[in-house]
Formats: structure tokens, C-alpha cells, sequence
């Protein structure tokens, strides 16, 4: 509760928080928005490929055009400016550089980018969940061995549940799950980019006006991004996933509780100390009333009658057995909240969730029939799509992870709803992050072995 003394503290003494910025997208500019109303926080450069867009990123997000025209990265330095070019690399090795954003979505990006953070004894905080759920254990590993954070990013969904996760275990109870909301059906997972504004329900006009993505926007549809984050949940807070992957259960806030129990005590759980997403949809595609959308939860138990008797004494809504409850958050600010990273790897040393161990994994699943010689597209295409599974379960299937399912040629046929493995695919094992990737399985292969048994 005190990371806003620390920031002023750092401002009265002249010597600000210093952060870089990768990558200028919609998230990068909502933590601009927020970045220059921060006291105590410098941004000393942005990097992004697309000096164009970054500038209208700053504009956007209120930045007037002298606080960005910096020469150098001294200059800004000296100045309190920001510097902007294309050249990460140089950013992350700038002069008195504290703390690394990485927000680019690229996983092989992020990989890369996180390695030369550790390099540079810089701290992280990885918004790129893509390179987290590739390879996230072994980039923590590396950066502690740095003495610097690699920190998941405060405000997006993943960091929000490892917080709530986190108070559950210090306060004493048991999380018997946790995750977020979102909108899901089981034929979503056909998804296409031709077809996901028909999910979403925009018309071609708002699409044009809004400058969407449609590959990112259907790997919400689609799974593939829950289940990145849900992989990002596991392997910063212990919890796993079930053998099958999520359920996407459909319910409202007053009926989570329910819902959030072990299907053996009439819940929707494979079993206690796991990971799941509700949708906002009925089967049928209707709508819940009071749903979970755009928030998070976190599902535990009364670990005794007189807890129960307390849950029941300050109106919380519990199961039937009034042992079960989820506390929750409505919603998630994403790049506007992105500053509490920033300030508690800067300023406490701590990550706002971080991977420890190698739990979950996101695997590359047939969208429709596949045929040998044709190339996937990954993450939020039309060939492929990420279902969460245990660790355990993906090294044995020799499952090709999601995030490595792009531009990648088939060796083999693969029928709808088949795993591809990285058998089944012509693959450059010395590009970086697959080497990354490969000593990461290798690195928690024991640990991942002894969890399965």
C-alpha cells in the first residue's frame, strides 16, 4: 500500500523511476496514458518498428509533441523527455534504464527481448503473455539469476488472478480455483479472421472505423488466449489445469459459487486447486445476467464450521453447503494499470506474478482437416488453435506449443480437433526461441515428471 510514497519519494529526490517501452500498441498506449500523469516515473524511450504508430499512440494517449522528441536516449535522460526508435535492443542497453515493457505479442519477440533485459540487469515486465506461456519459467529463472523481476503485467487478467490467488493463500484458505470471464461458445473454436466479427456482432463499418485486429481478436474467441493466460495462472501460482483442458462453464456472478466446486460436490471442477474461464453465454448463445466478461475471481473454501458461520454473517454468496465462496473483480483495466509493475519491480523488487514452475502448457490443435505441406498461421489464424493442458500431458504428446505454430509447414495430415506435434512439423530448431523453448522442457523436465506421478 505504499508504492505511491515510494514514486514520490524518487521524484523529490530527482532520480524517477526510468522505463522502455516495446511496442506501441493498444496497450503501450494505455499505459502512456496513464505513464505521464505518474509522478516519479520517467519514460525514457519506446521502441516499435512502426515510429508512425507510436507517435499517434502518444498523441492519442495526451502526449504533447515536445515530451517525445528527444534526440537520444541522453538527452531524454537529461531532459525528462522520452526518445522513440525502432531499435529495441538499444533501448533495453539505454543508460539508466530500470525497468523493460514488453508489449508486442510476438512470443519469439518477447523471448528475445526478455534474454537482453537479463543481459542488461534490467527488470521486466512481460505484457507479451505469448512468450510467458513459451517459455516464461526459464525467462524468470534467467532474470533472477540477474538479480533483477520478470513480472507478468498488473492490469492485465493474469497478474489480477495471481494477486487474488495470492491474498486467498496469505489470509489462510484454500483456492479451489480461479480465473476469468469471457465470452465462449464450443463452435468459436472454428473461428476464422473471415468469420470472428460475426461473433463479436460488428458491422464492416465499425470494424473499418475501429482499426481492429481480427487475429487477435479470435484468439479471444477462438480459446487460444484464455488458455495462454490460464497456462501463464498455473505456472506463476501452482495451481493446473484439468486433463481436458477448460470447460468454459456458462454463469453469472451469483452463481459462481455453485459453478466453482469439484464436479464431484455438483460444481464444474475436474478437481480442487485448478484453473477455469466462465463465459457470459448460455449454450443456446443467450446471454447471462450478470455476468463476468471482463473480470476475475478466485474460488475457495471455509476451512471450518466457524469461517462458514462468518461467510454466512457478512453476506457472502456461498453454495448451497455455505462452505464455498468466490471473491471477485469485476474488471481489469489492462495498460492503465500497468504502472503498479513498473513501480513494484522498480521500487519493492517484486513481480506482480511471476512463473516458478513449468505446470501448463497451450498446445496447437486442428481447426479443420489439415493436409501435409500446407503452413499453420498460429495463434488467432485459421489453421490452428491453443487448448490449455498439464504440462505432463503436452511433453508426453509431444505437442507443438502454440506459440511456435506460425509459419511452420506440415509434414503430415492432421484431421479436425487432432493435437500437431512437433513431429508433424518442418521446424528450424536453431531459431532462437525454439532453442529457448527446448531448454526450458529439458531445464523442468524432473520437476514436470514427478508432478504427473
Amino acid at each position: 500500500m505504499n508504492l505511491h510514497r515510494l514514486l514520490r519519494e524518487r521524484q523529490a529526490e530527482g532520480r524517477p523511476v526510468t522505463a522502455g517501452l516495446i511496442g506501441a500498441g493498444k496497450f503501450g498506449a494505455m499505459f502512456l496514458a496513464q505513464a505521464r500523469l505518474t509522478p516519479g516515473l520517467h519514460v525514457l524511450g519506446i521502441a516499435d518498428l512502426d515510429l508512425d504508430r507510436a507517435r499517434k499512440s502518444l498523441a492519442l494517449a495526451g502526449w504533447p509533441e515536445e515530451q517525445f522528441a528527444a534526440a537520444s536516449f541522453d538527452e531524454a535522460r537529461r531532459s525528462g523527455t522520452t526518445h522513440l526508435c525502432e531499435d529495441a535492443e538499444a533501448l533495453i542497453g539505454a543508460c539508466g534504464l530500470e525497468v523493460v515493457i514488453e508489449a508486442t505479442g510476438d512470443p519469439a519477440a518477447g523471448i528475445r527481448h526478455a534474454l537482453a533485459a537479463s543481459a542488461n540487469r534490467r527488470h521486466m515486465i512481460m505484457v507479451n503473455v505469448e512468450a510467458d506461456a513459451l517459455a516464461g519459467p526459464l525467462l524468470a529463472r534467467r532474470a533472477a539469476a540477474s538479480g533483477c523481476v520478470y513480472s507478468l503485467a498488473y492490469g492485465d487478467q493474469p497478474a489480477l488472478i495471481c494477486e487474488q490467488v495470492d491474498w486467498a493463500r496469505a489470509a489462510g484458505f484454500e483456492v479451489i480455483a480461479a480465473g476469468k470471464g469471457t465470452k465462449y461458445l464450443p463452435a468459436y473454436q472454428a473461428s476464422t479472421p473471415a468469420t470472428v466479427w460475426d461473433h463479436y456482432g460488428f458491422t464492416e463499418a465499425e470494424v473499418k472505423e475501429g482499426d481492429f485486429n481480427p487475429r487477435m481478436f479470435n484468439s479471444f474467441v477462438d480459446g487460444t488466449k484464455s488458455a495462454i493466460e490460464m497456462a501463464a495462472v498455473c505456472n506463476a501460482t501452482g495451481l493446473t489445469p484439468a486433463p481436458g483442458g477448460l470447460g468454459f462453464p456458462p454463469a453469472g456472478v451469483d452463481e459462481l459459487a455453485d459453478v466453482l466446486r469439484p464436479a464431484s460436490e455438483g460444481g464444474a471442477l475436474h478437481h480442487r486447486g485448478t484453473v477455469e474461464v466462465i463465459s457470459c453465454l448460455k449454450r443456446d448463445g443467450s446471454p447471462i445476467a450478470r455476468d463476468l466478461r471482463w473480470g476475475v475471481y478466485v474460488a475457495i473454501e471455509a476451512p471450518g464450521d466457524y469461517a462458514r458461520r462468518c461467510f454466512a454473517e457478512y453476506g457472502l454468496a456461498t453454495d448451497a453447503s455455505g462452505r464455498y465462496t468466490v471473491m471477485y473483480r469485476p474488471y481489469h483495466l489492462i495498460g492503465l494499470e500497468l504502472g503498479i509493475s513498473v513501480a513494484s519491480a522498480a521500487l519493492r523488487g517484486e513481480a506482480t506474478g511471476a512463473p516458478r514452475d513449468f505446470h501448463a502448457d497451450v498446445v496447437a490443435i486442428a481447426k479443420r482437416d489439415l493436409k501435409a505441406g500446407e503452413t499453420l498461421d498460429g495463434e488467432g489464424g485459421g489453421t490452428v488453435w491453443g487448448k490449455l493442458m498439464p504440462a505432463s500431458d503436452a511433453l508426453s504428446l509431444g505437442g507443438l506449443p502454440i506459440g511456435l505454430a506460425h509459419h511452420v509447414s506440415l509434414r503430415n495430415d492432421i484431421p479436425t480437433g487432432d493435437p500437431v506435434r512437433w513431429a508433424d512439423v518442418e521446424i528450424d530448431e536453431n531459431l532462437e526461441a525454439v532453442r529457448v523453448r527446448r531448454e526450458m522442457e529439458a531445464a523442468f523436465a524432473d520437476a514436470v515428471s514427478d508432478a504427473a506421478e
